[in-house]
């Protein structure tokens, strides 16, 4: 009971300070019952009169609560089936800009981390150069070998652990109850994405994971011309501090400035698509938060990203879902694309394919042979997401991250090249893994695989058959003198049926007591 007023108490505050920003004016109430509709009417009286745009209304509300409605507004930002597409676009901009907490504090989480003082874990340590929900982001510097390098320290924000936790699980309360309440929420499934958000922020906020996150994509990633991620200095790395390789480069975000240096802007648009299909088709495993301020080109016109909070991983399944989707659409092949769904369990088996394919079709169509400039992704994004809710097709996380992610990435890549078309620029990636893994070389390792499968199961066969034996005995056993229960569990059977029986004995009781009352009440 206490919890619960504590969440609705919360849950009170974000709503006034919503209504006081005038983001209520961004909810589309015509779909709405009719107490919706007045409990918005209702709240939309006490807004400013200085409330602009939409966006910045929106953006003003979540900084003004706090660190974790900032990533909320992020993460939700990966769910525009949820908040529609036109927030969702505004969201984006709200890259987790927040105030940077004082130096004194930041040096005191490095001592607590090393346990030992600045001085002797860096050679300098400067300022914050950025601050987000979660961590900040100082310049300092390193003795080597080599001589003093410059290195980026992140470091997270102190006290953020608890104050996330006590509104996430606010967040939780409030998804149960939307689905205790609500059909449709319950195909959106929020708890599932507060509990997704949860895992993120659990991950973000243990900066060693960060770290292994760019060691694997810089081993993934080796071999590929254009494109490399900073490294990772292990020895001044921890849970609280994450120490890696300072990149002197020009941010995607700064045209201005590439165009001075003579990059060919069309060409790194290209780049930035290609890359971000090729980490997720070829190794399951994506930087999902690719907006243009994590991007960077240097020196030798190699894009760099940066920020591993936040990554996307894919199964084999999901990969060639993802793969095959792309290429039915690339190659205007509907049907295929339709049974694709089928085949991976994301369409119900009730619904025909057919009709499926003629939805899909009507997303695919208006969007061959057009630039980007010519397309609205939000309104594809809309029909999409109408289409799913059709064919009853559950919300799958995964997928979302996945598609929220393309959405950035061709915002990032439109902004280099206005004229882009992004299926011709994803040809060439999704036709290379098509041929290498659904073509004959993909066959022989499928077929290499299910020996391999077929050998680790003959491995087990003597196991198999000597706990079938050992089963087969015991079974024998309880057939011919019955089945024998241990003391420990004989002694727990009989407490749990004391308190069966002293809790049936007490509701007897207070049910008796409440027809006499009653009989007493009467008379």
């Amino acid at each position: 009971m206490i919890s619960t007023i504590s969440h609705l108490t919360r849950l009170a505050r974000a709503g006034f300070v919503f209504a006081r920003e005038g983001v209520f004016a961004l909810v589309d109430t015509r779909p709405l019952p009719l107490p919706a509709k007045t409990a918005i009417a209702l709240a939309r009286l006490i807004e400013r009169p200085t409330a602009k745009d939409g966006k910045s209304r929106l953006g003003a509300a979540l900084t003004k609560l706090g660190p974790t409605y900032v990533k909320l507004g992020q993460f939700m930002a990966t769910r525009p089936d949820v908040v529609g597409t036109s927030i969702s676009h505004d969201l984006e901009a709200l890259q987790d800009k927040m105030a940077a907490f004082p130096q004194a504090q930041a040096e005191a989480v490095v001592t607590a981390a090393f346990d030992k003082p600045v001085s002797a874990v860096y050679a300098s340590f400067g300022p914050a150069v950025a601050a987000a929900s979660i961590a900040q982001v100082h310049k300092a510097e390193v003795d080597t070998p080599e001589g003093r390098k410059p290195v980026a320290v992140k470091i997270i924000r102190p006290g953020v652990n608890g104050r996330f936790k006590v509104d996430l699980d606010a967040f939780l309360f409030a998804a149960r109850k939307a689905e205790d309440f609500s059909l449709e929420a319950q195909r959106l499934r929020p708890v599932e994405a507060v509990e997704t958000l949860a895992r993120s922020v659990a991950m973000e906020m243990d900066f060693r994971l960060e770290a292994a996150a760019l060691s694997e994509m810089a081993e993934n990633t080796a071999k590929d011309e254009g494109f490399r991620v900073p490294s990772v200095d292990w020895d001044r790395t921890a849970r609280e501090v994450l120490t890696m390789e300072w990149i002197d480069g020009t941010p995607l975000n700064d045209r201005v400035a590439l165009e001075a240096k003579g990059y060919d802007m069309p060409a790194l648009g290209h780049k930035v698509i290609q890359s971000f299909l090729r980490h997720a088709l070829r190794d399951g495993f994506f930087h999902a938060d690719m907006h243009p301020g994590n991007l960077f080109v240097d020196a030798e016109g190699r894009l760099v990203a940066v920020d591993f909070g936040i990554m996307g991983r894919l199964g084999p399944k999901e990969r060639r879902f993802l793969a095959e989707i792309l290429f039915g659409f690339i190659t205007r092949d509907y049907q295929r694309t339709a049974q694709v769904h089928f085949d991976a369990g994301y369409v119900p088996r009730h619904h025909s394919v057919e009709a499926f394919a003629q939805a899909i079709r009507a997303i695919g169509e208006p969007i061959h042979n057009r630039t980007a400039e010519d397309i609205s992704m939000a309104n594809l994004l809309m029909l999409l997401f109408e289409v799913t809710g059709l064919f009853d097709m559950r919300t799958r996380p995964e997928l979302l991250l996945l598609q929220k992610t393309m959405v950035v990435v061709e915002g990032v890549a439109r902004t280099l090249d206005p004229k882009l078309d992004m299926w011709s620029v994803a040809d060439p990636v999704v036709r290379e893994w098509i041929e290498r893994n659904l073509g004959p070389a993909g066959k022989l390792q499928d077929v290499a695989e299910g020996a391999g499968e077929i050998g680790r199961f003959l491995g087990q066969v003597p196991s198999l058959l000597s706990r079938a034996g050992t089963l087969i005995d015991q079974l024998d056993d309880i057939t011919r003198n019955g089945l024998v229960l241990s003391p420990e569990t004989v002694a727990a059977i009989g407490k749990a049926e004391a308190r069966r029986n002293r809790t049936t004995a007490v509701a007897l009781w207070t049910i008796a007591a409440l027809l006499a009352a009653i009989a007493w009440m009467l008379v």
